[in-house]
């Protein structure tokens, strides 16, 4: 099993940056994938960015893309996502997704096996 535990949301204006955190706890593994997907009232969930875990590789959503940056520690043990010049359309809940072993970087909801509380991001204009 494997715990996620988000934080570093919050409030910020227009244009602004936030880094979010998730530390995992439990059974580290070394393969498949991490990721962020976020969700606001009255929308789907969507995939933010996923990257695999221990080696290269990431994948972002169309419209975050030059934006946010995620990253993992050596020790596989915290995820990030580096979020800079938020707009408003990126107010939502965040949430840090793990798979294991399977990995589907570009999956959905279904697709990650292992999810966090969420951490709320508002973006005001």
């Amino acid at each position: 099993q494997v715990q996620l535990v988000e934080s570093g949301g919050g409030s910020v204006q227009t244009g602004g940056s936030l880094r979010l955190s998730c530390a995992a706890t439990g059974a580290i593994y070394s393969t498949g994938c991490m990721g962020w997907f976020r969700q606001s009232p009255g929308k789907e969930r969507e995939r933010v960015a996923s990257k695999y875990v221990g080696y290269d590789g990431t994948n972002y959503a169309d419209s975050v893309k030059g934006r946010f940056t995620i990253s993992q520690d050596n020790a596989n043990k915290t995820l990030w996502l580096q979020m800079n010049n938020l707009q408003p359309e990126d107010t939502a809940m965040y949430y840090c997704v793990a798979s294991h072993p399977r990995c589907t970087l570009t999956g959905g909801s279904a697709d990650f096996r292992y999810w966090g509380q969420g951490t709320q991001v508002t973006v005001s204009s």
